[in-house]
């Protein structure tokens, strides 16, 4: 089904449909995507850019610990994404990649399927129908979905999947009289409103996202290299709030967590890796968010990259100072609170306390900075005070050419 009208843009969210075993019990969830928050079902004409907005609000933006704890997460999976197995997210145990029904089988499909196993993933087969061009995927399934809209469960002949180890899962069982009767019949798992309607994620229908696209593919191309630039990197991610923030988040996720605490986005970097940063960072631009506000932009960088000119004279990490100043503003560019947000990242202490209540030397740090911002520098020396325009001019020419770069 389509709805252009929504399509384009970032005010789509995901729905969680429950799935349950042969004891009632809650053990998965498909991911369904929802074009925006008020749609009841999927709506889009680019599945590749459903799967990815799907998979970034579930996994980047929310984190799977967060979402599903310990259940499994189905999620469907177009032929152009099978064929890209670098996209796939980590995870390997908590997912399961759903083969639609209406992909063409053929020798280059069961090569995708095989590397994809290879790499640790479960597959389900949607929609199933049996038939001999179908037949070769029950080698490499490992759960198979029978829609039962359009089958009767007592026209149902499982014993041919006997010789193949695959489980079963009843799709759409509207009551309990059904699920009762494919119980019976040897199903496994069981989807449908007789357990649970989809739920929409509160959590993902009221954020704001914003990205910049042109920052992505520069991030991008730098990732290609065999050697990439940190520093270079870290640049390029100043233009993207947004996208450090995911990067946060899920350096922070129960796989990723480390012992050390994060200081700057450099070391997010290193501890993530190049091959993840790639994987992130293309699915956020398939996902195809909304620019950010020019504007809001400028003032954080500018914030930003003043904390980092005026940390030197301090004793401060200059880059630590940076991500103060740019984090003491994410609240506004994602729509969230900012306690809520640091909750959710790996940030050392000392940073923490100085967003939220303006301690420590970084606190010190950004208070002055705001200070400025406000024009309140009645009691600062003179001195300071043209120290702090010099700064600003520098850091503003600095955002400005920036962002002209990005444009």
């Amino acid at each position: 089904m389509n709805d252009t009208s929504t399509e384009n843009t970032s005010d789509y969210c995901i729905a969680l449909q429950p799935i349950c075993n042969q004891k009632m019990q809650h053990v998965a969830d498909e991911l369904l995507y929802r074009s925006s928050r008020l749609s009841k079902s999927s709506h889009f004409t680019d599945p590749m850019q459903a799967t990815a907005r799907a998979l970034n609000a579930a996994i980047y933006e929310i984190g799977l610990d967060r979402l599903i704890a310990n259940r499994t997460l189905f999620f469907n999976a177009p032929r152009d994404w099978l064929c890209r197995p670098e996209l796939l997210p980590e995870h390997q145990d908590q997912l399961v990649i759903e083969v639609q029904n209406d992909t063409r089988v053929d020798t280059k499909l069961i090569q995708e399927l095989t590397e994809i196993k290879k790499l640790g993933y479960a597959l389900a087969l949607d929609h199933f129908e049996l038939t001999e061009a179908t037949r070769p995927l029950l080698e490499l399934a490992d759960i198979i979905k029978i829609d039962l809209i359009t089958t009767i469960p007592e026209s149902l002949d499982l014993s041919v999947y006997d010789d193949y180890k695959v489980k079963l899962l009843a799709e759409r069982v509207e009551d309990l009289p059904t699920f009762y009767r494919c119980k019976e019949l040897g199903f496994h798992f069981f989807q449908g409103f007789f357990f649970s309607r989809p739920e929409a994620i509160k959590e993902t229908s009221e954020k704001q996202r914003g990205s910049n696209r042109t920052a992505e593919l520069r991030i991008l191309s730098e990732l290609q290299k065999d050697e990439p630039d940190y520093d270079h990197l870290e640049e390029l991610l100043a233009q993207d709030p947004h996208l450090c923030v995911l990067l946060l988040r899920y350096t922070n996720s129960a796989m990723n967590r480390g012992r050390e605490e994060i200081t700057s986005i450099s070391q997010a970097l290193k501890r993530l890796g190049m091959e993840k940063m790639r994987s992130i960072v293309t699915t956020l631009m398939l996902a195809s968010n909304g620019p950010c506000s020019r504007l809001m932009m400028l003032l954080t960088l500018t914030r930003a990259s003043m904390c980092q000119n005026l940390s030197k004279g301090m004793g401060l990490d200059p880059r630590s100072a940076f991500m103060v100043g740019m984090l003491s503003k994410i609240d506004v560019l994602m729509g969230e609170k900012l306690s809520v947000l640091l909750e959710q990242l790996p940030l050392d202490k000392k940073l923490v306390a100085a967003l939220l209540r303006r301690e420590g030397e970084y606190g010190k740090l950004l208070r002055l900075v705001e200070a400025f911002e406000r024009g309140k520098l009645a009691e600062k020396s003179p001195k300071l005070t043209k120290r702090l325009n010099d700064i600003y001019l520098v850091s503003r020419t600095w955002s400005s050419e920036l962002l002209d770069q990005a444009a």
